[in-house]
């Protein structure tokens, strides 16, 4: 098992405002953050070779200059980049989720990438698609701001069907590439009243990857919702009849990933009220409710490998917090998932993401805040500062014994672990994962912040 590293580089838009996670970390401008990275022991890098940042203003036409630099320091510190083409992004100005030509757009920017750096291997051509689809299509919180089942599942396809056309441009010139495919995964709970909108969350959150399979058939859970909201029959058999199954199903898992739906609403700040057709509901972090401590991390990891029958990677493991509980989060990650290796389970890496740290996650984007989140560096002062987390990678790379630092030493559990974790001091009992089932109903929430 590898631990590999990435850099958050979403750039998204909202509006007429423009986000760049990159910009306002410093990288464009840095030429040594490379160097330092490579120095943690890293060998494995998820890095932006973003459609956003490459194009001109002329469709077709690109700038390389910044990525033909980066990649080939990469080349020289020994480090294999995981290509990002579009990471919540809606690509270039001249295009969105919504447009037609947005798959072909990618596939073309795709191919080009590929023709210049015919030795990349590892791609992620659109980040978390079910994810981005939800927040620009389904809650309307990035471009182009809609809210609608339709407009969710149109984005959601648009951009799978983008992954598939890339990756077959991609395999043109470099047939060995490999698919990384990430998206959030968690689980989610809910009081009795609410388990029929569990089951369906449940549910959909598997939708990237079986619809990459090509397992979105008519005898899939989610074909008759997908053809509801507007997706024709024939789009879906174009999946079935161009199966693009991913090298590695790359999961990203936070604390808050795992969400927990209470009908009782004032138990909850406004902030965390939402709903489906039916009824009204809060959606809050489960980690904050249930009685059971800790995350559904070591369950999806083993759900994926058995479900998909293929390596499993965690693509994103970070926590916006103080050093030493982003030290514990990392940990309780990597122990994990080495546990589950020894066991036989096929799990390649767990990734420390965020290496630069991020901005302003706390409003998704939404604001032009000053809320930075550090991660195995802080660039608060311009330059890079190691953080209690470097050194966690660094120690763990060479081989040493992680559980001398300082904040693994006492044996003191994360805060998700701990009794204060809970709201309202609250304690609410869960089914087990095992029993999260199938759709019941046919309705999806429309309103509501997922963190």
């Amino acid at each position: 098992m590898e631990l590999w590293g990435g850099i958050e580089c979403t750039v998204n838009r909202v509006g007429a405002h423009t986000y760049d996670q990159l910009a306002r970390a410093g990288h464009y401008e840095r030429t040594d953050d490379l160097d330092q990275i490579a120095a943690l022991g890293i060998r494995r890098l998820r890095y932006p070779v973003l459609w956003e940042t490459a194009a001109t203003a002329v469709p077709g036409e690109y700038d390389f200059s910044f990525a033909d630099a980066r990649l080939q320091r990469l080349r020289e510190l020994g480090v294999t980049p995981i290509a990002t083409l579009v990471h919540h992004g809606s690509g270039p100005e001249y295009t969105n989720l919504l447009d037609d030509q947005f798959a072909s757009g990618l596939a073309d920017y795709a191919g080009q990438v590929a023709r210049r750096f015919p030795w990349l291997e590892w791609y992620t051509p659109v980040n978390e698609p079910l994810t981005t689809a939800r927040f620009c299509g389904l809650y309307g919180h990035w471009q182009p701001h809609a809210r609608s089942n339709q407009a969710f599942a149109r984005m959601f396809i648009n951009e799978c069907r983008a992954i598939v056309l890339s990756m077959k441009a991609i395999r043109e010139v470099n047939p060995a590439a490999k698919l990384v495919q990430t998206e959030d995964l968690g689980t989610i709970y809910a009081t009795s009243p609410l388990q029929y909108q569990a089951d369906f969350e449940n549910e959909r959150r598997w939708l990237t990857w079986d619809l990459l399979c090509g397992q979105v058939d008519v005898t899939h859970p989610m074909h008759e919702h997908l053809v509801a909201w507007g997706i024709s029959e024939r789009e879906l058999g174009w999946f079935v009849e161009h199966r693009c199954p991913p090298h590695v199903i790359g999961i990203d898992h936070y604390v808050t990933s795992d969400r927990f739906l209470d009908h009782v609403l004032d138990r909850h700040a406004e902030r965390c009220h939402g709903g489906n057709s039916l009824q009204r509901y809060a959606d809050v972090e489960a980690v904050r409710m249930l009685e059971r401590p800790g995350t559904s991390l070591r369950h999806i990891v083993m759900e994926s490998a058995q479900r998909y029958r293929r390596p499993v990677a965690l693509t994103e493991v970070h926590l916006g917090c103080s050093e030493d509980e982003q030290v514990r989060w990392l940990h309780d990650a990597w122990t994990t998932c080495e546990q589950l290796s020894a066991s036989g389970v096929d799990v390649r890496a767990v990734t420390a993401w965020a290496l630069l740290g991020c901005f302003d996650w706390d409003t998704l984007l939404t604001a032009g805040g000053n809320t930075y989140e550090s991660g195995a560096f802080c660039v608060r002062q311009g330059n890079l500062r190691p953080t209690a987390v470097a050194e966690y990678i660094r120690t763990l790379t060479q081989g040493g014994n992680v559980r001398q630092l300082s904040a693994l030493r006492d044996g003191v559990e994360g805060w998700w672990r701990r009794p204060e974790r809970l709201l309202h001091g609250l304690s609410m009992p869960c089914r087990p994962e095992s029993d999260a089932g199938l759709i019941s109903l046919r309705h999806e929430r429309t309103a509501g912040i997922r963190a």
